[in-house]
């Protein structure tokens, strides 16, 4: 590659962004070189930015949603080469390591480090990006998924359906979606296509109760209204629900969850908790440690077959990410501002979208 250089928007420092240049990364044999086509910006890069919330970091590019094209090769790598355009996974595992074979390729490295963009190595936000192991982690963007719609399936599509999968809802199960932001709108959705009955979603921007009812919510909960709980027992006479997803909230989430849940019910977390030192469980709605109430917190598996899977449902219609992408901007300059938003999070904000190229 001839240009030797990079601008990148960054993370400076706790509480401070900026764009900074950099070399453009090396491309080893295994891996990739692209430049992004479009960035979605992400709750968690609030938390990572304003809270701290993986420590400090020094002129770390941000950004770990977006799709992209290739411009760069290793000697070994089979499947792709410059000119493809592909889907990015936000988790890209080493997949020849232990905790990879081991079924936990998102930990691969030691625990959340299959979380490399913009947690300890630069993101998506700049002119170009590295990413390890390209056959294993990237995935053709099929033609019939436009640049806006792909970005969401870099975090927000598997993010929100790990949920439901760490949840094992079943048919005609009564699920609790906590958060019904973006990832929460694709725990809505992955609960629909999972065969649940009845799905109780919590949440009050009007934007966001729109799209949750197009896939799939029957019934909402407003938590300035009273307790979690105590609506969720209105609404099912006092049994609670078999199933919670928690998408949204903070360490005390996880009381509503547990005091929501039936025995034997299952409660599966996809929230990044930006802060606290603890979470919270109450211990007699908890059965006293006996109520067979089981809490199961995972970051999202990353990877090509991950990626090509989601990828079917959006491009095949069964899925449509559509309502998603609420403010979408052309061009570069614009990432400030669409970060600020995120963090703003205004009434008609679900996600913002940066195209970087013309479609």
């Amino acid at each position: 590659m001839e240009q030797k250089t990079m601008k990148g928007f960054a993370m400076l420092k706790i509480g401070e962004v900026g764009w900074i240049t950099k070399d453009v990364p090396k491309c080893g044999p295994l891996d990739a070189i692209c430049k992004p086509l479009a960035i979605a910006i992400c709750t968690s890069d609030v938390h990572t930015v304003w809270e701290g919330a993986v420590g400090d970091r020094h002129n770390m590019i941000l950004g770990h949603e977006g799709c992209a094209e290739v411009v760069e090769v290793g000697e070994l790598v089979k499947d792709f080469k410059p000119g493809d355009r592909v889907l990015v996974p936000a988790i890209t595992p080493d997949w020849s390591s232990l905790e990879a074979q081991a079924g936990f390729s998102m930990h691969s490295g030691g625990m959340l480090a299959g979380w490399k963009f913009s947690n300890f190595k630069d993101g998506l936000d700049s002119e170009f990006f590295h990413v390890n192991d390209a056959d294993g982690n990237l995935a053709h963007l099929p033609e019939n998924i436009n640049i806006v719609d792909a970005c969401m399936l870099s975090d927000m599509v598997p993010t929100g359906f790990h949920g439901v999968e760490l949840a094992d809802v079943q048919f005609g199960d009564t699920v609790l979606v906590i958060g019904i932001g973006p990832v929460g709108l694709m725990s809505v959705a992955g609960a629909s296509l999972r065969g649940a009955s009845r799905i109780i979603a919590v949440g009050t921007r009007p934007k966001c109760v729109e799209a949750a009812k197009k896939y799939g919510a029957t019934d909402f909960i407003n938590y300035k209204n009273g307790s979690i709980e105590d609506q969720v027992m209105e609404l099912t006479s006092g049994k609670g629900v078999d199933r919670v997803v928690i998408a949204g909230g903070n360490v005390d989430t996880f009381e509503s969850a547990v005091k929501s849940v039936k025995p034997g019910g299952l409660i599966g977390n996809v929230n990044y908790l930006g802060s606290g030192d603890y979470i919270s469980i109450p211990r007699t709605d908890w059965g006293v440690g006996m109520g067979h109430k089981q809490i199961r917190g995972g970051l999202m598996p990353g990877g090509r077959l991950r990626m090509e899977k989601l990828g079917a449902l959006v491009s095949s219609g069964r899925l449509d990410v559509s309502p998603l992408a609420t403010h979408i901007f052309e061009g570069w300059d614009h990432i400030p501002e669409a970060l600020q938003l995120m963090k703003d999070k205004p009434a008609d904000l679900i996600k913002p979208v940066v195209k970087l190229v013309k479609e």
